[in-house]
């Protein structure tokens, strides 16, 4: 009898029961949308925030002692401390591996220019370098895609090439132009070196001249060292764990460290480069990781806010809707109370109604929102964004919440109902 009261009045109120589904599918399909972007989206704001450089910057000991003690650039070819360039491909074999996207070594001297009293800054580095790890992963990084925002006039450098690049700065000041030849010359060298191309970074590198990592090694008669390593990692915004762990590794409780340690924080990836890079300190670019984890947050924080608003408007169309409903259902159900049905009978009555209406309406929500879902990420970040599976219960419990809710007018309604005046037609 039940269940044929139930069917019964889903079948004669077809009109009200598909506009409350309908309502329940707006809610849904706007919640599996926000939830999977927000929980898919880190990854892919992190790489796009990739494009802006590095947020890892690595030098020896020594040298970012006397940066923190007398301001010195850490990685200032003065400083001549360095780390080992035959353990750079060491980085690719910590924990957070993968979430390491691209890095490159410099190495820093000064040569004079066509015989100029004043020396100029040389930076030495890679471009494409490929690498053919321990592990068997083969891997191409550097400069091109590290700094792949530089405006180029002319190409690129090759690794295994004998030229140079010239900042902007340095160019203009100079009088240099895409196809010069210039004589560099230190203690130890002298090459006359095409320039390959003037690039513009809009920072002090301009007045830089650039070329690869092996011909600036021989300027300064060095081998098998670098000043410096920036990394372009993907992390996971601080907090409070993050920020503890940063000030000192050690103050961490064995399952705070375990915690830590697995979580790709930036201080977190920043000491395990450490462990595999002898003498090294990594320390993150503060203003990259910083500005990384402010737009993860502010992001979240926005698809949190329209969940949330979905939800409320859902239930709001809800409670109209059930209260119309019982409304006019109210002869109905003054008749079921003056034969004795109890009130919390017909609430569990009118209930199941609405659940399984909201059941339907959820399940085609959830699917219209995982569409929602990939337009989101073809047309934002031009890939698609794997639904998470954890949504599939939090979308059916909200849904069920803001149903209950949206029920609560019309039980008050229900509960207030007094048989007698409605069978009197008042």
């Amino acid at each position: 009898m039940f269940f044929r009261m139930i069917r019964g009045a889903l079948f004669r109120q077809k009109g009200k029961m598909l506009m409350i589904a309908f309502t329940i599918a707006l809610g849904a399909s706007l919640s599996t949308s926000m939830l999977n972007t927000m929980l898919g989206v880190g990854d892919k704001v992190n790489q796009e925030l990739k494009a802006y450089g590095a947020n890892i910057n690595v030098v020896a000991k020594e040298a970012s002692l006397l940066d923190d003690i007398y301001g010195m650039s850490g990685d200032d070819d003065e400083t001549n401390k360095y780390l080992k360039e035959d353990e750079l491909g060491n980085i690719k074999t910590i924990f957070w591996a993968f979430n390491v996207v691209d890095y490159t070594p410099y190495f820093n001297t000064r040569v004079n220019v066509n015989g100029d009293s004043e020396k100029t800054k040389l930076v030495g580095t890679w471009y494409a370098h490929h690498m053919s790890l321990d592990t068997g992963e083969e891997l191409d990084t550097g400069m091109i895609n590290l700094k792949n925002w530089w405006t180029i006039d002319g190409e690129w450098l090759k690794d295994d090439e004998e030229a140079v690049m010239l900042g902007s700065l340095y160019a203009a000041r100079n009088g240099y132009k895409v196809g010069d030849e210039l004589s560099l010359s230190s203690e130890h060298l002298t090459k006359k070196l095409k320039v390959k191309g003037i690039y513009e970074s809009g920072s002090d590198e301009d007045a830089y001249i650039y070329t690869t990592l092996k011909l600036a090694q021989e300027f300064a008669d060095k081998t098998n060292v670098v000043n410096s390593i920036e990394v372009s990692a993907l992390t996971t915004p601080d907090n409070d764990l993050a920020r503890k762990a940063a000030r000192n590794p050690l103050s961490l409780t064995v399952k705070e460290w375990e915690v830590w340690y697995c979580t790709a924080y930036v201080s977190s990836i920043c000491y395990q480069i450490q462990e595999v890079i002898t003498d090294s300190v990594a320390k993150p670019i503060r203003q990259v990781a910083e500005s990384e984890g402010d737009i993860l947050n502010k992001t979240t924080l926005l698809m949190i806010l329209i969940t949330v608003l979905s939800l409320i408007g859902s239930a709001l169309g809800i409670s109209n809707l059930v209260t119309a409903s019982v409304m006019d259902r109210r002869t109905e159900i003054g008749l079921q109370k003056a034969i004795g049905a109890s009130n919390t009978r017909i609430i569990g009555i009118i209930l199941t109604e609405i659940i399984i209406t909201g059941i339907i309406g959820a399940v085609a929500g959830y699917f219209v929102g995982l569409g929602l879902t990939q337009i989101i990420g073809f047309r934002v970040f031009g890939s698609a964004i794997t639904p998470a599976p954890m949504v599939i219960p939090i979308v059916m419990i909200l849904i069920l919440l803001v149903t209950l809710l949206g029920s609560i007018p019309a039980i008050r309604y229900l509960l207030n109902l007094n048989p007698t005046e409605v069978l009197h037609g008042r």
